[in-house]
């Protein structure tokens, strides 16, 4: 198929794109209920669109009285590729035009091993999809990475779990390998971008979306919009202290929450409690693995390990404490806890819900739920496809 090189005209066409991609294949009438045009200019707007090919004629509607109007949809060829890279692993997923995931593979890689072996990974992954046929080329490809991102130019900066990655350009090395246009953003964005367009957030406007990983990050969703601040930085609650003169952080500061309860604290912890006798399940996994990770905490915990319930409880309790802070000072319609941590459940979801009950007032607490995510690792993947189509479906 002939890759997509076009762009909307104005942002009547943008509208229209959108709308069919988050709802479907639709009839003209409806889509002129949902935008404000008058017939003749839409059907305007629709024809210009179906000269571009990013739009097809896809049967008859529904008669809704009158002439049966035809329904349109986006090309069927369009294929979009979201690559979301974390701190131990790579998920590279293809979609078509409506974001569904047609192809969707993870490999383990450690982000410390830099850009270029990342990125040798990441290319073989998409060639993979390529070659099983869910794809014969991208139209665009929205990656995420995992520390705070410049976004316009898409290069991180100095981001304190990725050595070597500070100041790379990653947009442009990938845009070019790819041969399509890319746009990078933090993960914990991509995750909030997902959780809106097919998960847990498809009905809130203004909500947060914390990711506890390996890292801690938090996506800020306004008006449907991210906020990712003047430089790109907002959301990076990870390092906000939650122990003065606390334990050490990647970052150079002390008591950072990231430092007392992300997947590499808790592992750590949960080594401690083997060792020192606090925990005989977290010490026979111990034994037989030689390391311990956020999953055996989870499982310990589900055995009615007590050290692995007061572990998962005190991390809850330190995030419960930062969010808390966000919810009386933001105001959300919704939180959205997601990320490899989310294997503790509801042990974690109750410790965090406790925290900003306690400490948020009322007004801000009353009616806000505070749940997991529905996506898992489909979120990250999800929302790369997201952010480049809502780069790709804007007036060029």
């Amino acid at each position: 198929m002939r890759r997509m090189t076009a762009r909307p005209a104005n942002t009547h066409q943008a509208r229209l794109l959108r709308l069919l991609r988050d709802g479907g294949p639709n009839s003209r009438a409806q889509l002129g209920d949902q935008v404000d045009l008058s017939r003749s200019k839409l059907a305007v707007e629709v024809d210009r669109l179906l000269e571009t090919g990013l739009v097809v004629a896809d049967g008859l509607a529904a008669s809704r009285g009158g002439r049966r109007s035809h329904n349109i949809r986006l090309a069927p060829g369009l294929r979009f590729l979201g690559v979301d890279i974390g701190a131990t692993s790579i998920d590279v997923a293809v979609t078509n035009a409506e974001l569904e995931i047609l192809g969707h593979i993870t490999h383990p890689m450690d982000v410390r091993e830099g850009p270029v072996a990342v990125f040798e990974q990441v290319l073989a992954m998409a060639a993979k999809l390529r070659a099983s046929g869910f794809a014969d080329g991208f139209d665009g490809a929205g990656i995420g990475v995992p520390g705070p991102v410049r976004f316009p130019e898409g290069v991180p900066v100095a981001p304190p779990i990725m050595p070597g990655w500070d100041g790379y350009p990653v947009r442009e090395v990938l845009s070019q390998e790819l041969g399509c246009p890319v746009m990078v953003d933090n993960d914990v964005n991509l995750m909030a971008l997902g959780e809106q367009h097919a998960g847990v957030a498809r009905s809130a406007g203004d909500f947060l979306c914390v990711k506890i990983g390996t890292g801690i990050g938090c996506g800020i969703v306004v008006g449907g919009e991210v906020y990712r601040g003047t430089t790109g930085s907002a959301g990076d609650i990870g390092h906000i202290q939650v122990e003065p003169e606390g334990r050490p952080c990647a970052c150079g500061n002390r008591g950072c929450l990231e430092a007392h309860f992300s997947g590499a604290a808790l592992a750590r912890d949960a080594e401690d409690a083997a060792r020192d006798g606090r925990s005989p399940v977290l010490a026979e996994r111990l034994h037989t693995q030689g390391a311990l990770s956020a999953a055996d905490v989870a499982a310990a915990a589900a055995a009615g390990d007590t050290a692995a319930l007061d572990l998962i409880r005190s991390g809850g309790d330190h995030t419960g404490q930062v969010i808390a802070s966000l919810v009386s000072f933001f105001n959300p319609g919704l939180v959205v806890i997601g990320g490899g941590v989310t294997g503790l459940g509801h042990t974690l979801l109750a410790a965090i819900r406790t925290q900003v009950y306690r400490q948020s007032l009322p007004l801000a607490t009353g009616n806000l739920p505070i749940v997991l995510g529905e996506l898992g690792p489909a979120s990250g993947v999800i929302g790369g496809a997201r952010l480049i189509s809502d780069h790709l479906f804007s007036p060029a």
